[in-house]
């Protein structure tokens, strides 16, 4: 049994690759630390596979599962989970509320999806990485980290206001739907009147 399999108490946030453009083994690396669910999408499977990650959930075509039968046994113990309309994303989320995960990293998913999550962030927790680009939630309006000098991106609402206040000083601004922001070293504070992203440049 590998040691991959001694933690799968669905704690960890499960780590969800439905595109691999723009990166590497190194920037998936440290989502794995704790060993969480891998699910995988058909169309990257054999570059993830090739990064030589253990995969939990493949999600398939039922024709693309009769031709790779073989998987089930060098993936063992591994899951095929039909599509059944073809919305790899949204049927991979539903597996997880239903496997009770109370959270994910999607990966390889566009940032310009991330309006489209916002009904979900009341079930689980979610972060998008997109190419070299981490995006979390604020869903409480309030946001506060310390940043090393650094462009971070504000995804939201068009319109949305935000006021944003570190050593620069304090800015009030209405976001639109990409926003970057030059940000000093040290501490940030965000504060907007509805959920709202931060993205940091990971990669």
């Amino acid at each position: 049994m590998s040691s991959h399999h001694f933690v799968k108490e669905q704690q960890e946030p499960a780590v969800f690759i439905l595109g691999t453009e723009g990166l590497s083994f190194d920037s998936v690396a440290p989502l794995l630390e704790w060993v969480p669910t891998v699910l995988v999408w058909q169309e990257c499977l054999d570059e993830v596979l090739s990064w030589g990650i253990k995969v939990d959930v493949i999600l398939t075509t039922e024709e693309f599962q009769q031709e790779n039968l073989q998987l089930l046994e060098s993936q063992y113990p591994v899951k095929f989970l039909t599509l059944l309309n073809e919305k790899p994303l949204e049927e991979g989320l539903q597996y997880l509320l239903a496997t009770k995960h109370p959270a994910a990293h999607l990966v390889g998913v566009s940032h310009l999806t991330c309006h489209n999550l916002e009904e979900k962030l009341n079930q689980f927790d979610l972060t998008v990485i997109d190419g070299g680009w981490k995006y979390y939630p604020v869903k409480s309006g309030k946001f506060k980290k310390w940043f090393a000098e650094s462009t971070i991106r504000l995804l939201g609402k068009e319109g949305l206001p935000v006021e944003i206040s570190n050593e620069n000083g304090k800015l009030m601004l209405p976001l639109v739907y990409l926003t970057q922001l030059e940000v000093p070293e040290g501490i940030t504070e965000i504060f907007g009147t509805g959920i709202f992203w931060v993205g940091e440049f990971v990669n």
